[in-house]
């Protein structure tokens, strides 16, 4: 039987678990802390899963086979951890943001309508109007919610028979010869996956200088009383500006109101704790001002610092690493939602149901529809 050793329990590398184990690929699993783990990027309350992005059609181009990925799961769980809710997009620069959704979405029958400026008010009472050029408001958009998601997936890859290697250190890995050490143990196999998120550039030598550990920060709100109402309604929401934007969560399914920043800090250490400084939200702070009205009547009620690997044009590597390794670097925010595409490209591409050297294009965005049907 063909064997598979995936360093990192994540998101990407749980779903790789998933796609390979499916296939009757033997996998074993190793995170250096528990399953799943509260440090990694792929653990927080809700994410944001959209077709809508912009300038960047190739992604857009993935999210159908992305959203047929998370549906599988859900079968496979008997559970859905998905909201459909919309998304509303508060554009406040003109950057041609407008145009590329219009083009991703009408070549994928995804509806979209603009929101009059005079209905703004009304409809979203707690946003600032002013400096606004268009709101635009899209289908085919909600929430995933992380957390319930990630432990779905272990209890699932204990059923299907993966071995499960929690609290375990990896200190090497070669993609040549398809092995690594875990707690001072060699393991060897056909092939060596590593996800392991902030802390892939260690393990992957090449992925040094293309990808950099970002710490972002996010705050968790609560609303208002007066608000409360208007905030349980409201869609997912980013709010575009002319450097970087705000995206926000509300509250829903027992989740609080979160709201992050999309300029990376291109700083930190993953090794570091997930409590946001003062210094973390110096840019998030007066970012989430000029978006939220009286923002100083909701309540802070936690902090948090998570961690991005940052790649300048925000291209996910994804790609042959070696003759019997492969790598997972979901870089940036996009990286959960698309998380379970990614493992499962890789496990196509292991299998043979996809040409190795496609990986690569197909991950980063760089391949339009109908280009992406090779894969699916």
């Amino acid at each position: 039987m063909r064997k598979a050793l995936i360093v990192g329990g994540g998101i990407a590398g749980l779903s790789a678990a998933w796609a390979l184990a499916r296939r009757g690929v033997a996998v074993d699993l190793f995170d250096q802390g528990p399953l799943p783990n509260p440090k990694a990027s792929s653990y927080d309350e809700h994410r944001i899963i959209r077709h809508a992005y912009g300038t960047m059609e190739g992604y857009a181009a993935l999210m159908p086979e992305a959203f047929r990925v998370w549906d599988s799961l859900w079968q496979a769980t008997g559970r859905s951890h998905y909201e459909a809710c919309g998304a509303v997009y508060f554009l406040r620069h003109d950057n041609g943001w407008y145009d590329g959704m219009a083009r991703s979405l009408d070549r994928m029958d995804i509806g979209y309508r603009d929101i009059p400026l005079g209905d703004v008010a009304a409809r979203f009472p707690m946003i600032e109007e002013r400096g606004l050029l268009r709101v635009v408001e899209t289908d085919g958009a909600g929430m995933l919610f992380p957390i319930r998601i990630l432990t779905d997936l272990v209890v699932l890859l204990g059923r299907l028979g993966v071995t499960l290697h929690a609290n375990t250190l990896i200190t090497a890995v070669d993609p040549e010869r398809g092995t690594l050490i875990a707690n001072g143990r060699v393991h060897a196999a056909d092939t060596v996956i590593v996800a392991a998120g902030a802390w892939a550039e260690r393990l992957v030598p090449s992925l040094h200088g293309v990808v950099v550990p970002s710490r972002q920060a996010v705050l968790y709100l609560s609303p208002p009383q007066a608000l409360a109402e208007a905030w349980s309604r409201a869609p997912v929401m980013l709010d575009l500006a002319a450097e970087g934007g705000v995206y926000i969560l509300p509250p829903r399914q027992g989740t609080r109101l979160k709201i992050g920043d999309h300029v990376f800090s291109r700083e930190g250490d993953p090794d570091g704790d997930r409590v946001a400084t003062d210094h973390d939200l110096e840019r998030l702070w007066p970012a989430a001002q000029a978006v939220f009205k009286g923002l100083d009547e909701y309540a802070e009620l936690e902090r948090k610092a998570c961690f991005y690997m940052v790649h300048e044009h925000e291209e996910f590597q994804v790609r042959a690493a070696g003759a019997a390794g492969y790598v997972i670097s979901a870089c940036s925010g996009h990286g959960f939602k698309l998380g379970a595409l990614m493992g499962e490209l890789v496990a196509r591409a292991i299998v043979g149901e996809i040409a190795a050297e496609d990986l690569s294009d197909l991950a980063a965005g760089r391949v339009m529809a109908p280009a992406w049907e090779r894969a699916a």
